[in-house]
Parts: structure tokens; C-alpha cells; sequence
């Protein structure tokens, strides 16, 4: 009896292992959908291909530069309570296109309150020196006051999050996905 308790056990393991790459595969699709329908409403409707989806393997900046690429990324930082780096990131980007002084004013101080200062509600991870030179920044802001920040961040990412994102199930999955689609139509 027990030699055919253990190929019984492998044919259930194997077929919970069909099971997990199918859920896999749709769940990768409905991400895939899901981005899409977040998108829909620019002008051109890109789909997202296996090229894009493996050119995000190739930097973080490439990851960044591609809308479908950022989206998931940032997905992936926040369903691991790490979304706060991501969000300074882009908030830095949106600040450096403000041309109204009152505005930049106004908007240092919001991200200085959510990412910079001790206790900020998003903090992000910064040496002592470097906040102390933001804090007197913001009091004159320019489009420069954040750069150091965002440096420091934008490493952070690059060492930390984007290698755990690119070895992630959500990566991974996403590949398959694009890949089994294309080949399929």
C-alpha cells in the first residue's frame, strides 16, 4: 500500500502544479487587462508586448519610461507596503515641470510634509544631512531642491525594489502572458 500512496501524492502534486501555472497565466492576463483598461483612455491604444515587457528587464529607467512598466512596478511596491519611494519619485518629476512660483512653493511644501520630514506620513529612507538641506530648500524652492532626494531614491530603487520586482511572480507571470499572447494572436 504505501508504494501507491506515494505516485498518488505525485499526481495530485503534479496536477496542483497544472493548476498553479494556469491561475498563474490568467491572473498575468488580467493584470495585462486590467493595465489596459487604465490606459484606454489615451488617444492610442498601445498593447503591451513580450519586447516591452523584457525591455523593463534591461533598466530601471527603461522600466520608468514605459507607462504599462511604471504602473506595474508601482502595483508591485505597494502590495509590499513599499509604494512610498515610487510616489516621491514621481511627485519630484511632476515638481520639476511647475513654472509658477507660487505653485513650486506650495508644492515643496506638500511633498516635504508627506516624504521628507521626520515622521512624514510616507517618509522615505534619507541621511540627516541630506533632509536638513531640503528643509532649508523648500523655504526658496527651485526645481532643484528635491535632486539629492531623488537620487538617493532613485538608487535605493535600483538595488532594492527593482531586483526583487524583476525576480517577482507579477514580472514573471506578466512575461509568460505576453509571450503565450503573442504567440497566440
Amino acid at each position: 500500500m504505501p508504494g501507491l500512496i506515494t505516485p498518488l501524492r505525485e499526481s495530485q502534486q503534479l496536477n496542483m502544479e497544472r493548476e498553479d501555472k494556469k491561475r498563474s497565466r490568467s491572473l498575468g492576463k488580467d493584470f495585462i487587462c486590467r493595465l489596459q483598461c487604465m490606459f484606454s483612455h489615451t488617444s492610442s491604444i498601445e498593447k503591451l508586448t513580450p519586447e516591452e515587457t523584457l525591455l523593463w528587464s534591461q533598466s530601471l529607467e527603461k522600466l520608468l519610461q514605459s507607462k504599462y512598466g511604471m504602473a506595474t512596478f508601482h502595483a508591485f511596491l505597494k502590495s509590499e507596503y513599499s509604494d512610498e519611494n515610487i510616489e516621491f519619485w514621481l511627485r519630484c518629476e511632476e515638481y520639476k515641470k511647475i513654472k509658477s512660483s507660487y505653485r513650486m512653493n506650495s508644492k515643496a511644501k506638500k511633498i516635504y510634509e508627506q516624504y521628507i520630514q521626520a515622521q512624514a506620513p510616507k517618509e522615505i529612507n534619507i541621511d540627516h544631512q541630506t533632509r536638513e538641506i531640503i528643509k532649508r530648500n523648500v523655504k526658496s524652492p527651485t526645481t532643484l531642491c528635491f535632486d539629492e532626494a531623488q537620487k538617493i531614491v532613485f538608487g535605493l530603487m535600483e538595488r532594492d525594489s527593482y531586483p526583487r520586482f524583476l525576480r517577482s511572480e507579477i514580472y514573471r507571470t506578466l512575461l509568460e502572458s505576453a509571450a503565450s499572447d503573442s504567440l497566440s494572436g
